[in-house]
């Protein structure tokens, strides 16, 4: 398939994550009942890694309908979060509301190619981007030129995503199934289903797709100024990407002792060193 123009695959893609918000708001996955009831911060492994947050503002791009980005506020952020969901984005802010959060957090509605301008050149603390972000967008090096303009200089970024070589292999079974590399064609998929526990069944089920190597991320960043200070690769991720993996004591999916540790998913945090 050759190159999709913008409107059409950012169109279907919005679609389906519209779509996708009634379903995940009721899902046990996220479990939104629990998380305002036990009143739930960041991953012990996202704390370790960006630290105090107290009186930093942090902006989390494609925050679905908020609550990793919420979960910031709940450790002293100001925090904002962007995504080109309407429907997502009016959920973040009821959630937000619920959880007493609203006087520390706001939510803006806008593709995360557009993010500077959608939030008025502000800069940031903390660019934080969560697990299943980068496949959904053409073109990481349009992402990482967005990363260095919210950025302030000395200002961090943590992503943490699935691994481009865990994207590439087929989800039946770990062998290599699409390609490692961003290309222009994007890989199409058609499904009424989607990562969570479901009560009903997708509507908008087109959505388009790339992957994108460690190497074509590392290097979008080091491109717009941002200074690696540490790359990991994870054999574990936070949904179930084969039937076969086992859940860990913190709620994490890894192969089982019988079967080869394979990458799942990646960190990278960084430093944005302009002046």
């Amino acid at each position: 398939m050759a190159t999709v123009p913008d409107d059409e695959w950012l169109a279907a893609n919005r679609s389906k994550w519209d779509d996708r918000t009634e379903v995940h708001l009721r899902s046990q996955f996220y479990d939104v009942e629990g998380w305002l009831r036990d009143e739930r911060g960041p991953q012990e492994w996202e704390i370790e890694a960006i630290g105090d947050v107290a009186g930093l503002r942090l902006v989390h791009l494609q925050c679905h309908f908020g609550l990793d980005t919420l979960s910031w506020a709940r450790r002293g952020a100001e925090v904002t979060g962007l995504d080109f969901s309407l429907p997502a984005i009016e959920a973040a802010e009821e959630l937000a509301r619920r959880a007493g959060l609203s006087e520390r957090a706001r939510f803006v509605c806008a593709d995360v190619y557009e993010a500077a301008s959608a939030l008025a050149h502000q800069t940031f603390d903390i660019v934080y981007v969560s697990l299943g972000a980068l496949c959904w967008l053409p073109s990481v090096e349009r992402w990482a030129a967005q990363i260095a303009a919210l950025l302030r200089p000395g200002g961090r970024l943590y992503l943490h995503d699935q691994h481009p070589l865990c994207w590439a292999l087929s989800f039946e079974e770990p062998v290599i199934e699409h390609t490692y590399f961003e290309e222009d064609a994007p890989f199409v998929e058609d499904s009424t289903m989607t990562y969570t526990d479901a009560y009903r069944a997708l509507v908008a089920t087109r959505s388009f797709e790339w992957n994108h190597s460690l190497g074509e991320i590392v290097n979008s960043l080091v491109g717009h100024g941002l200074r690696i200070d540490r790359l990991d690769e994870h054999d574990w991720t936070l949904w179930l990407r084969y039937p076969w993996l086992q859940k860990d004591n913190q709620g994490r999916w890894r192969p089982p002792p019988d079967r080869p540790r394979i990458p799942l998913s990646f960190t990278v945090l960084a430093t944005a060193v302009g002046t």
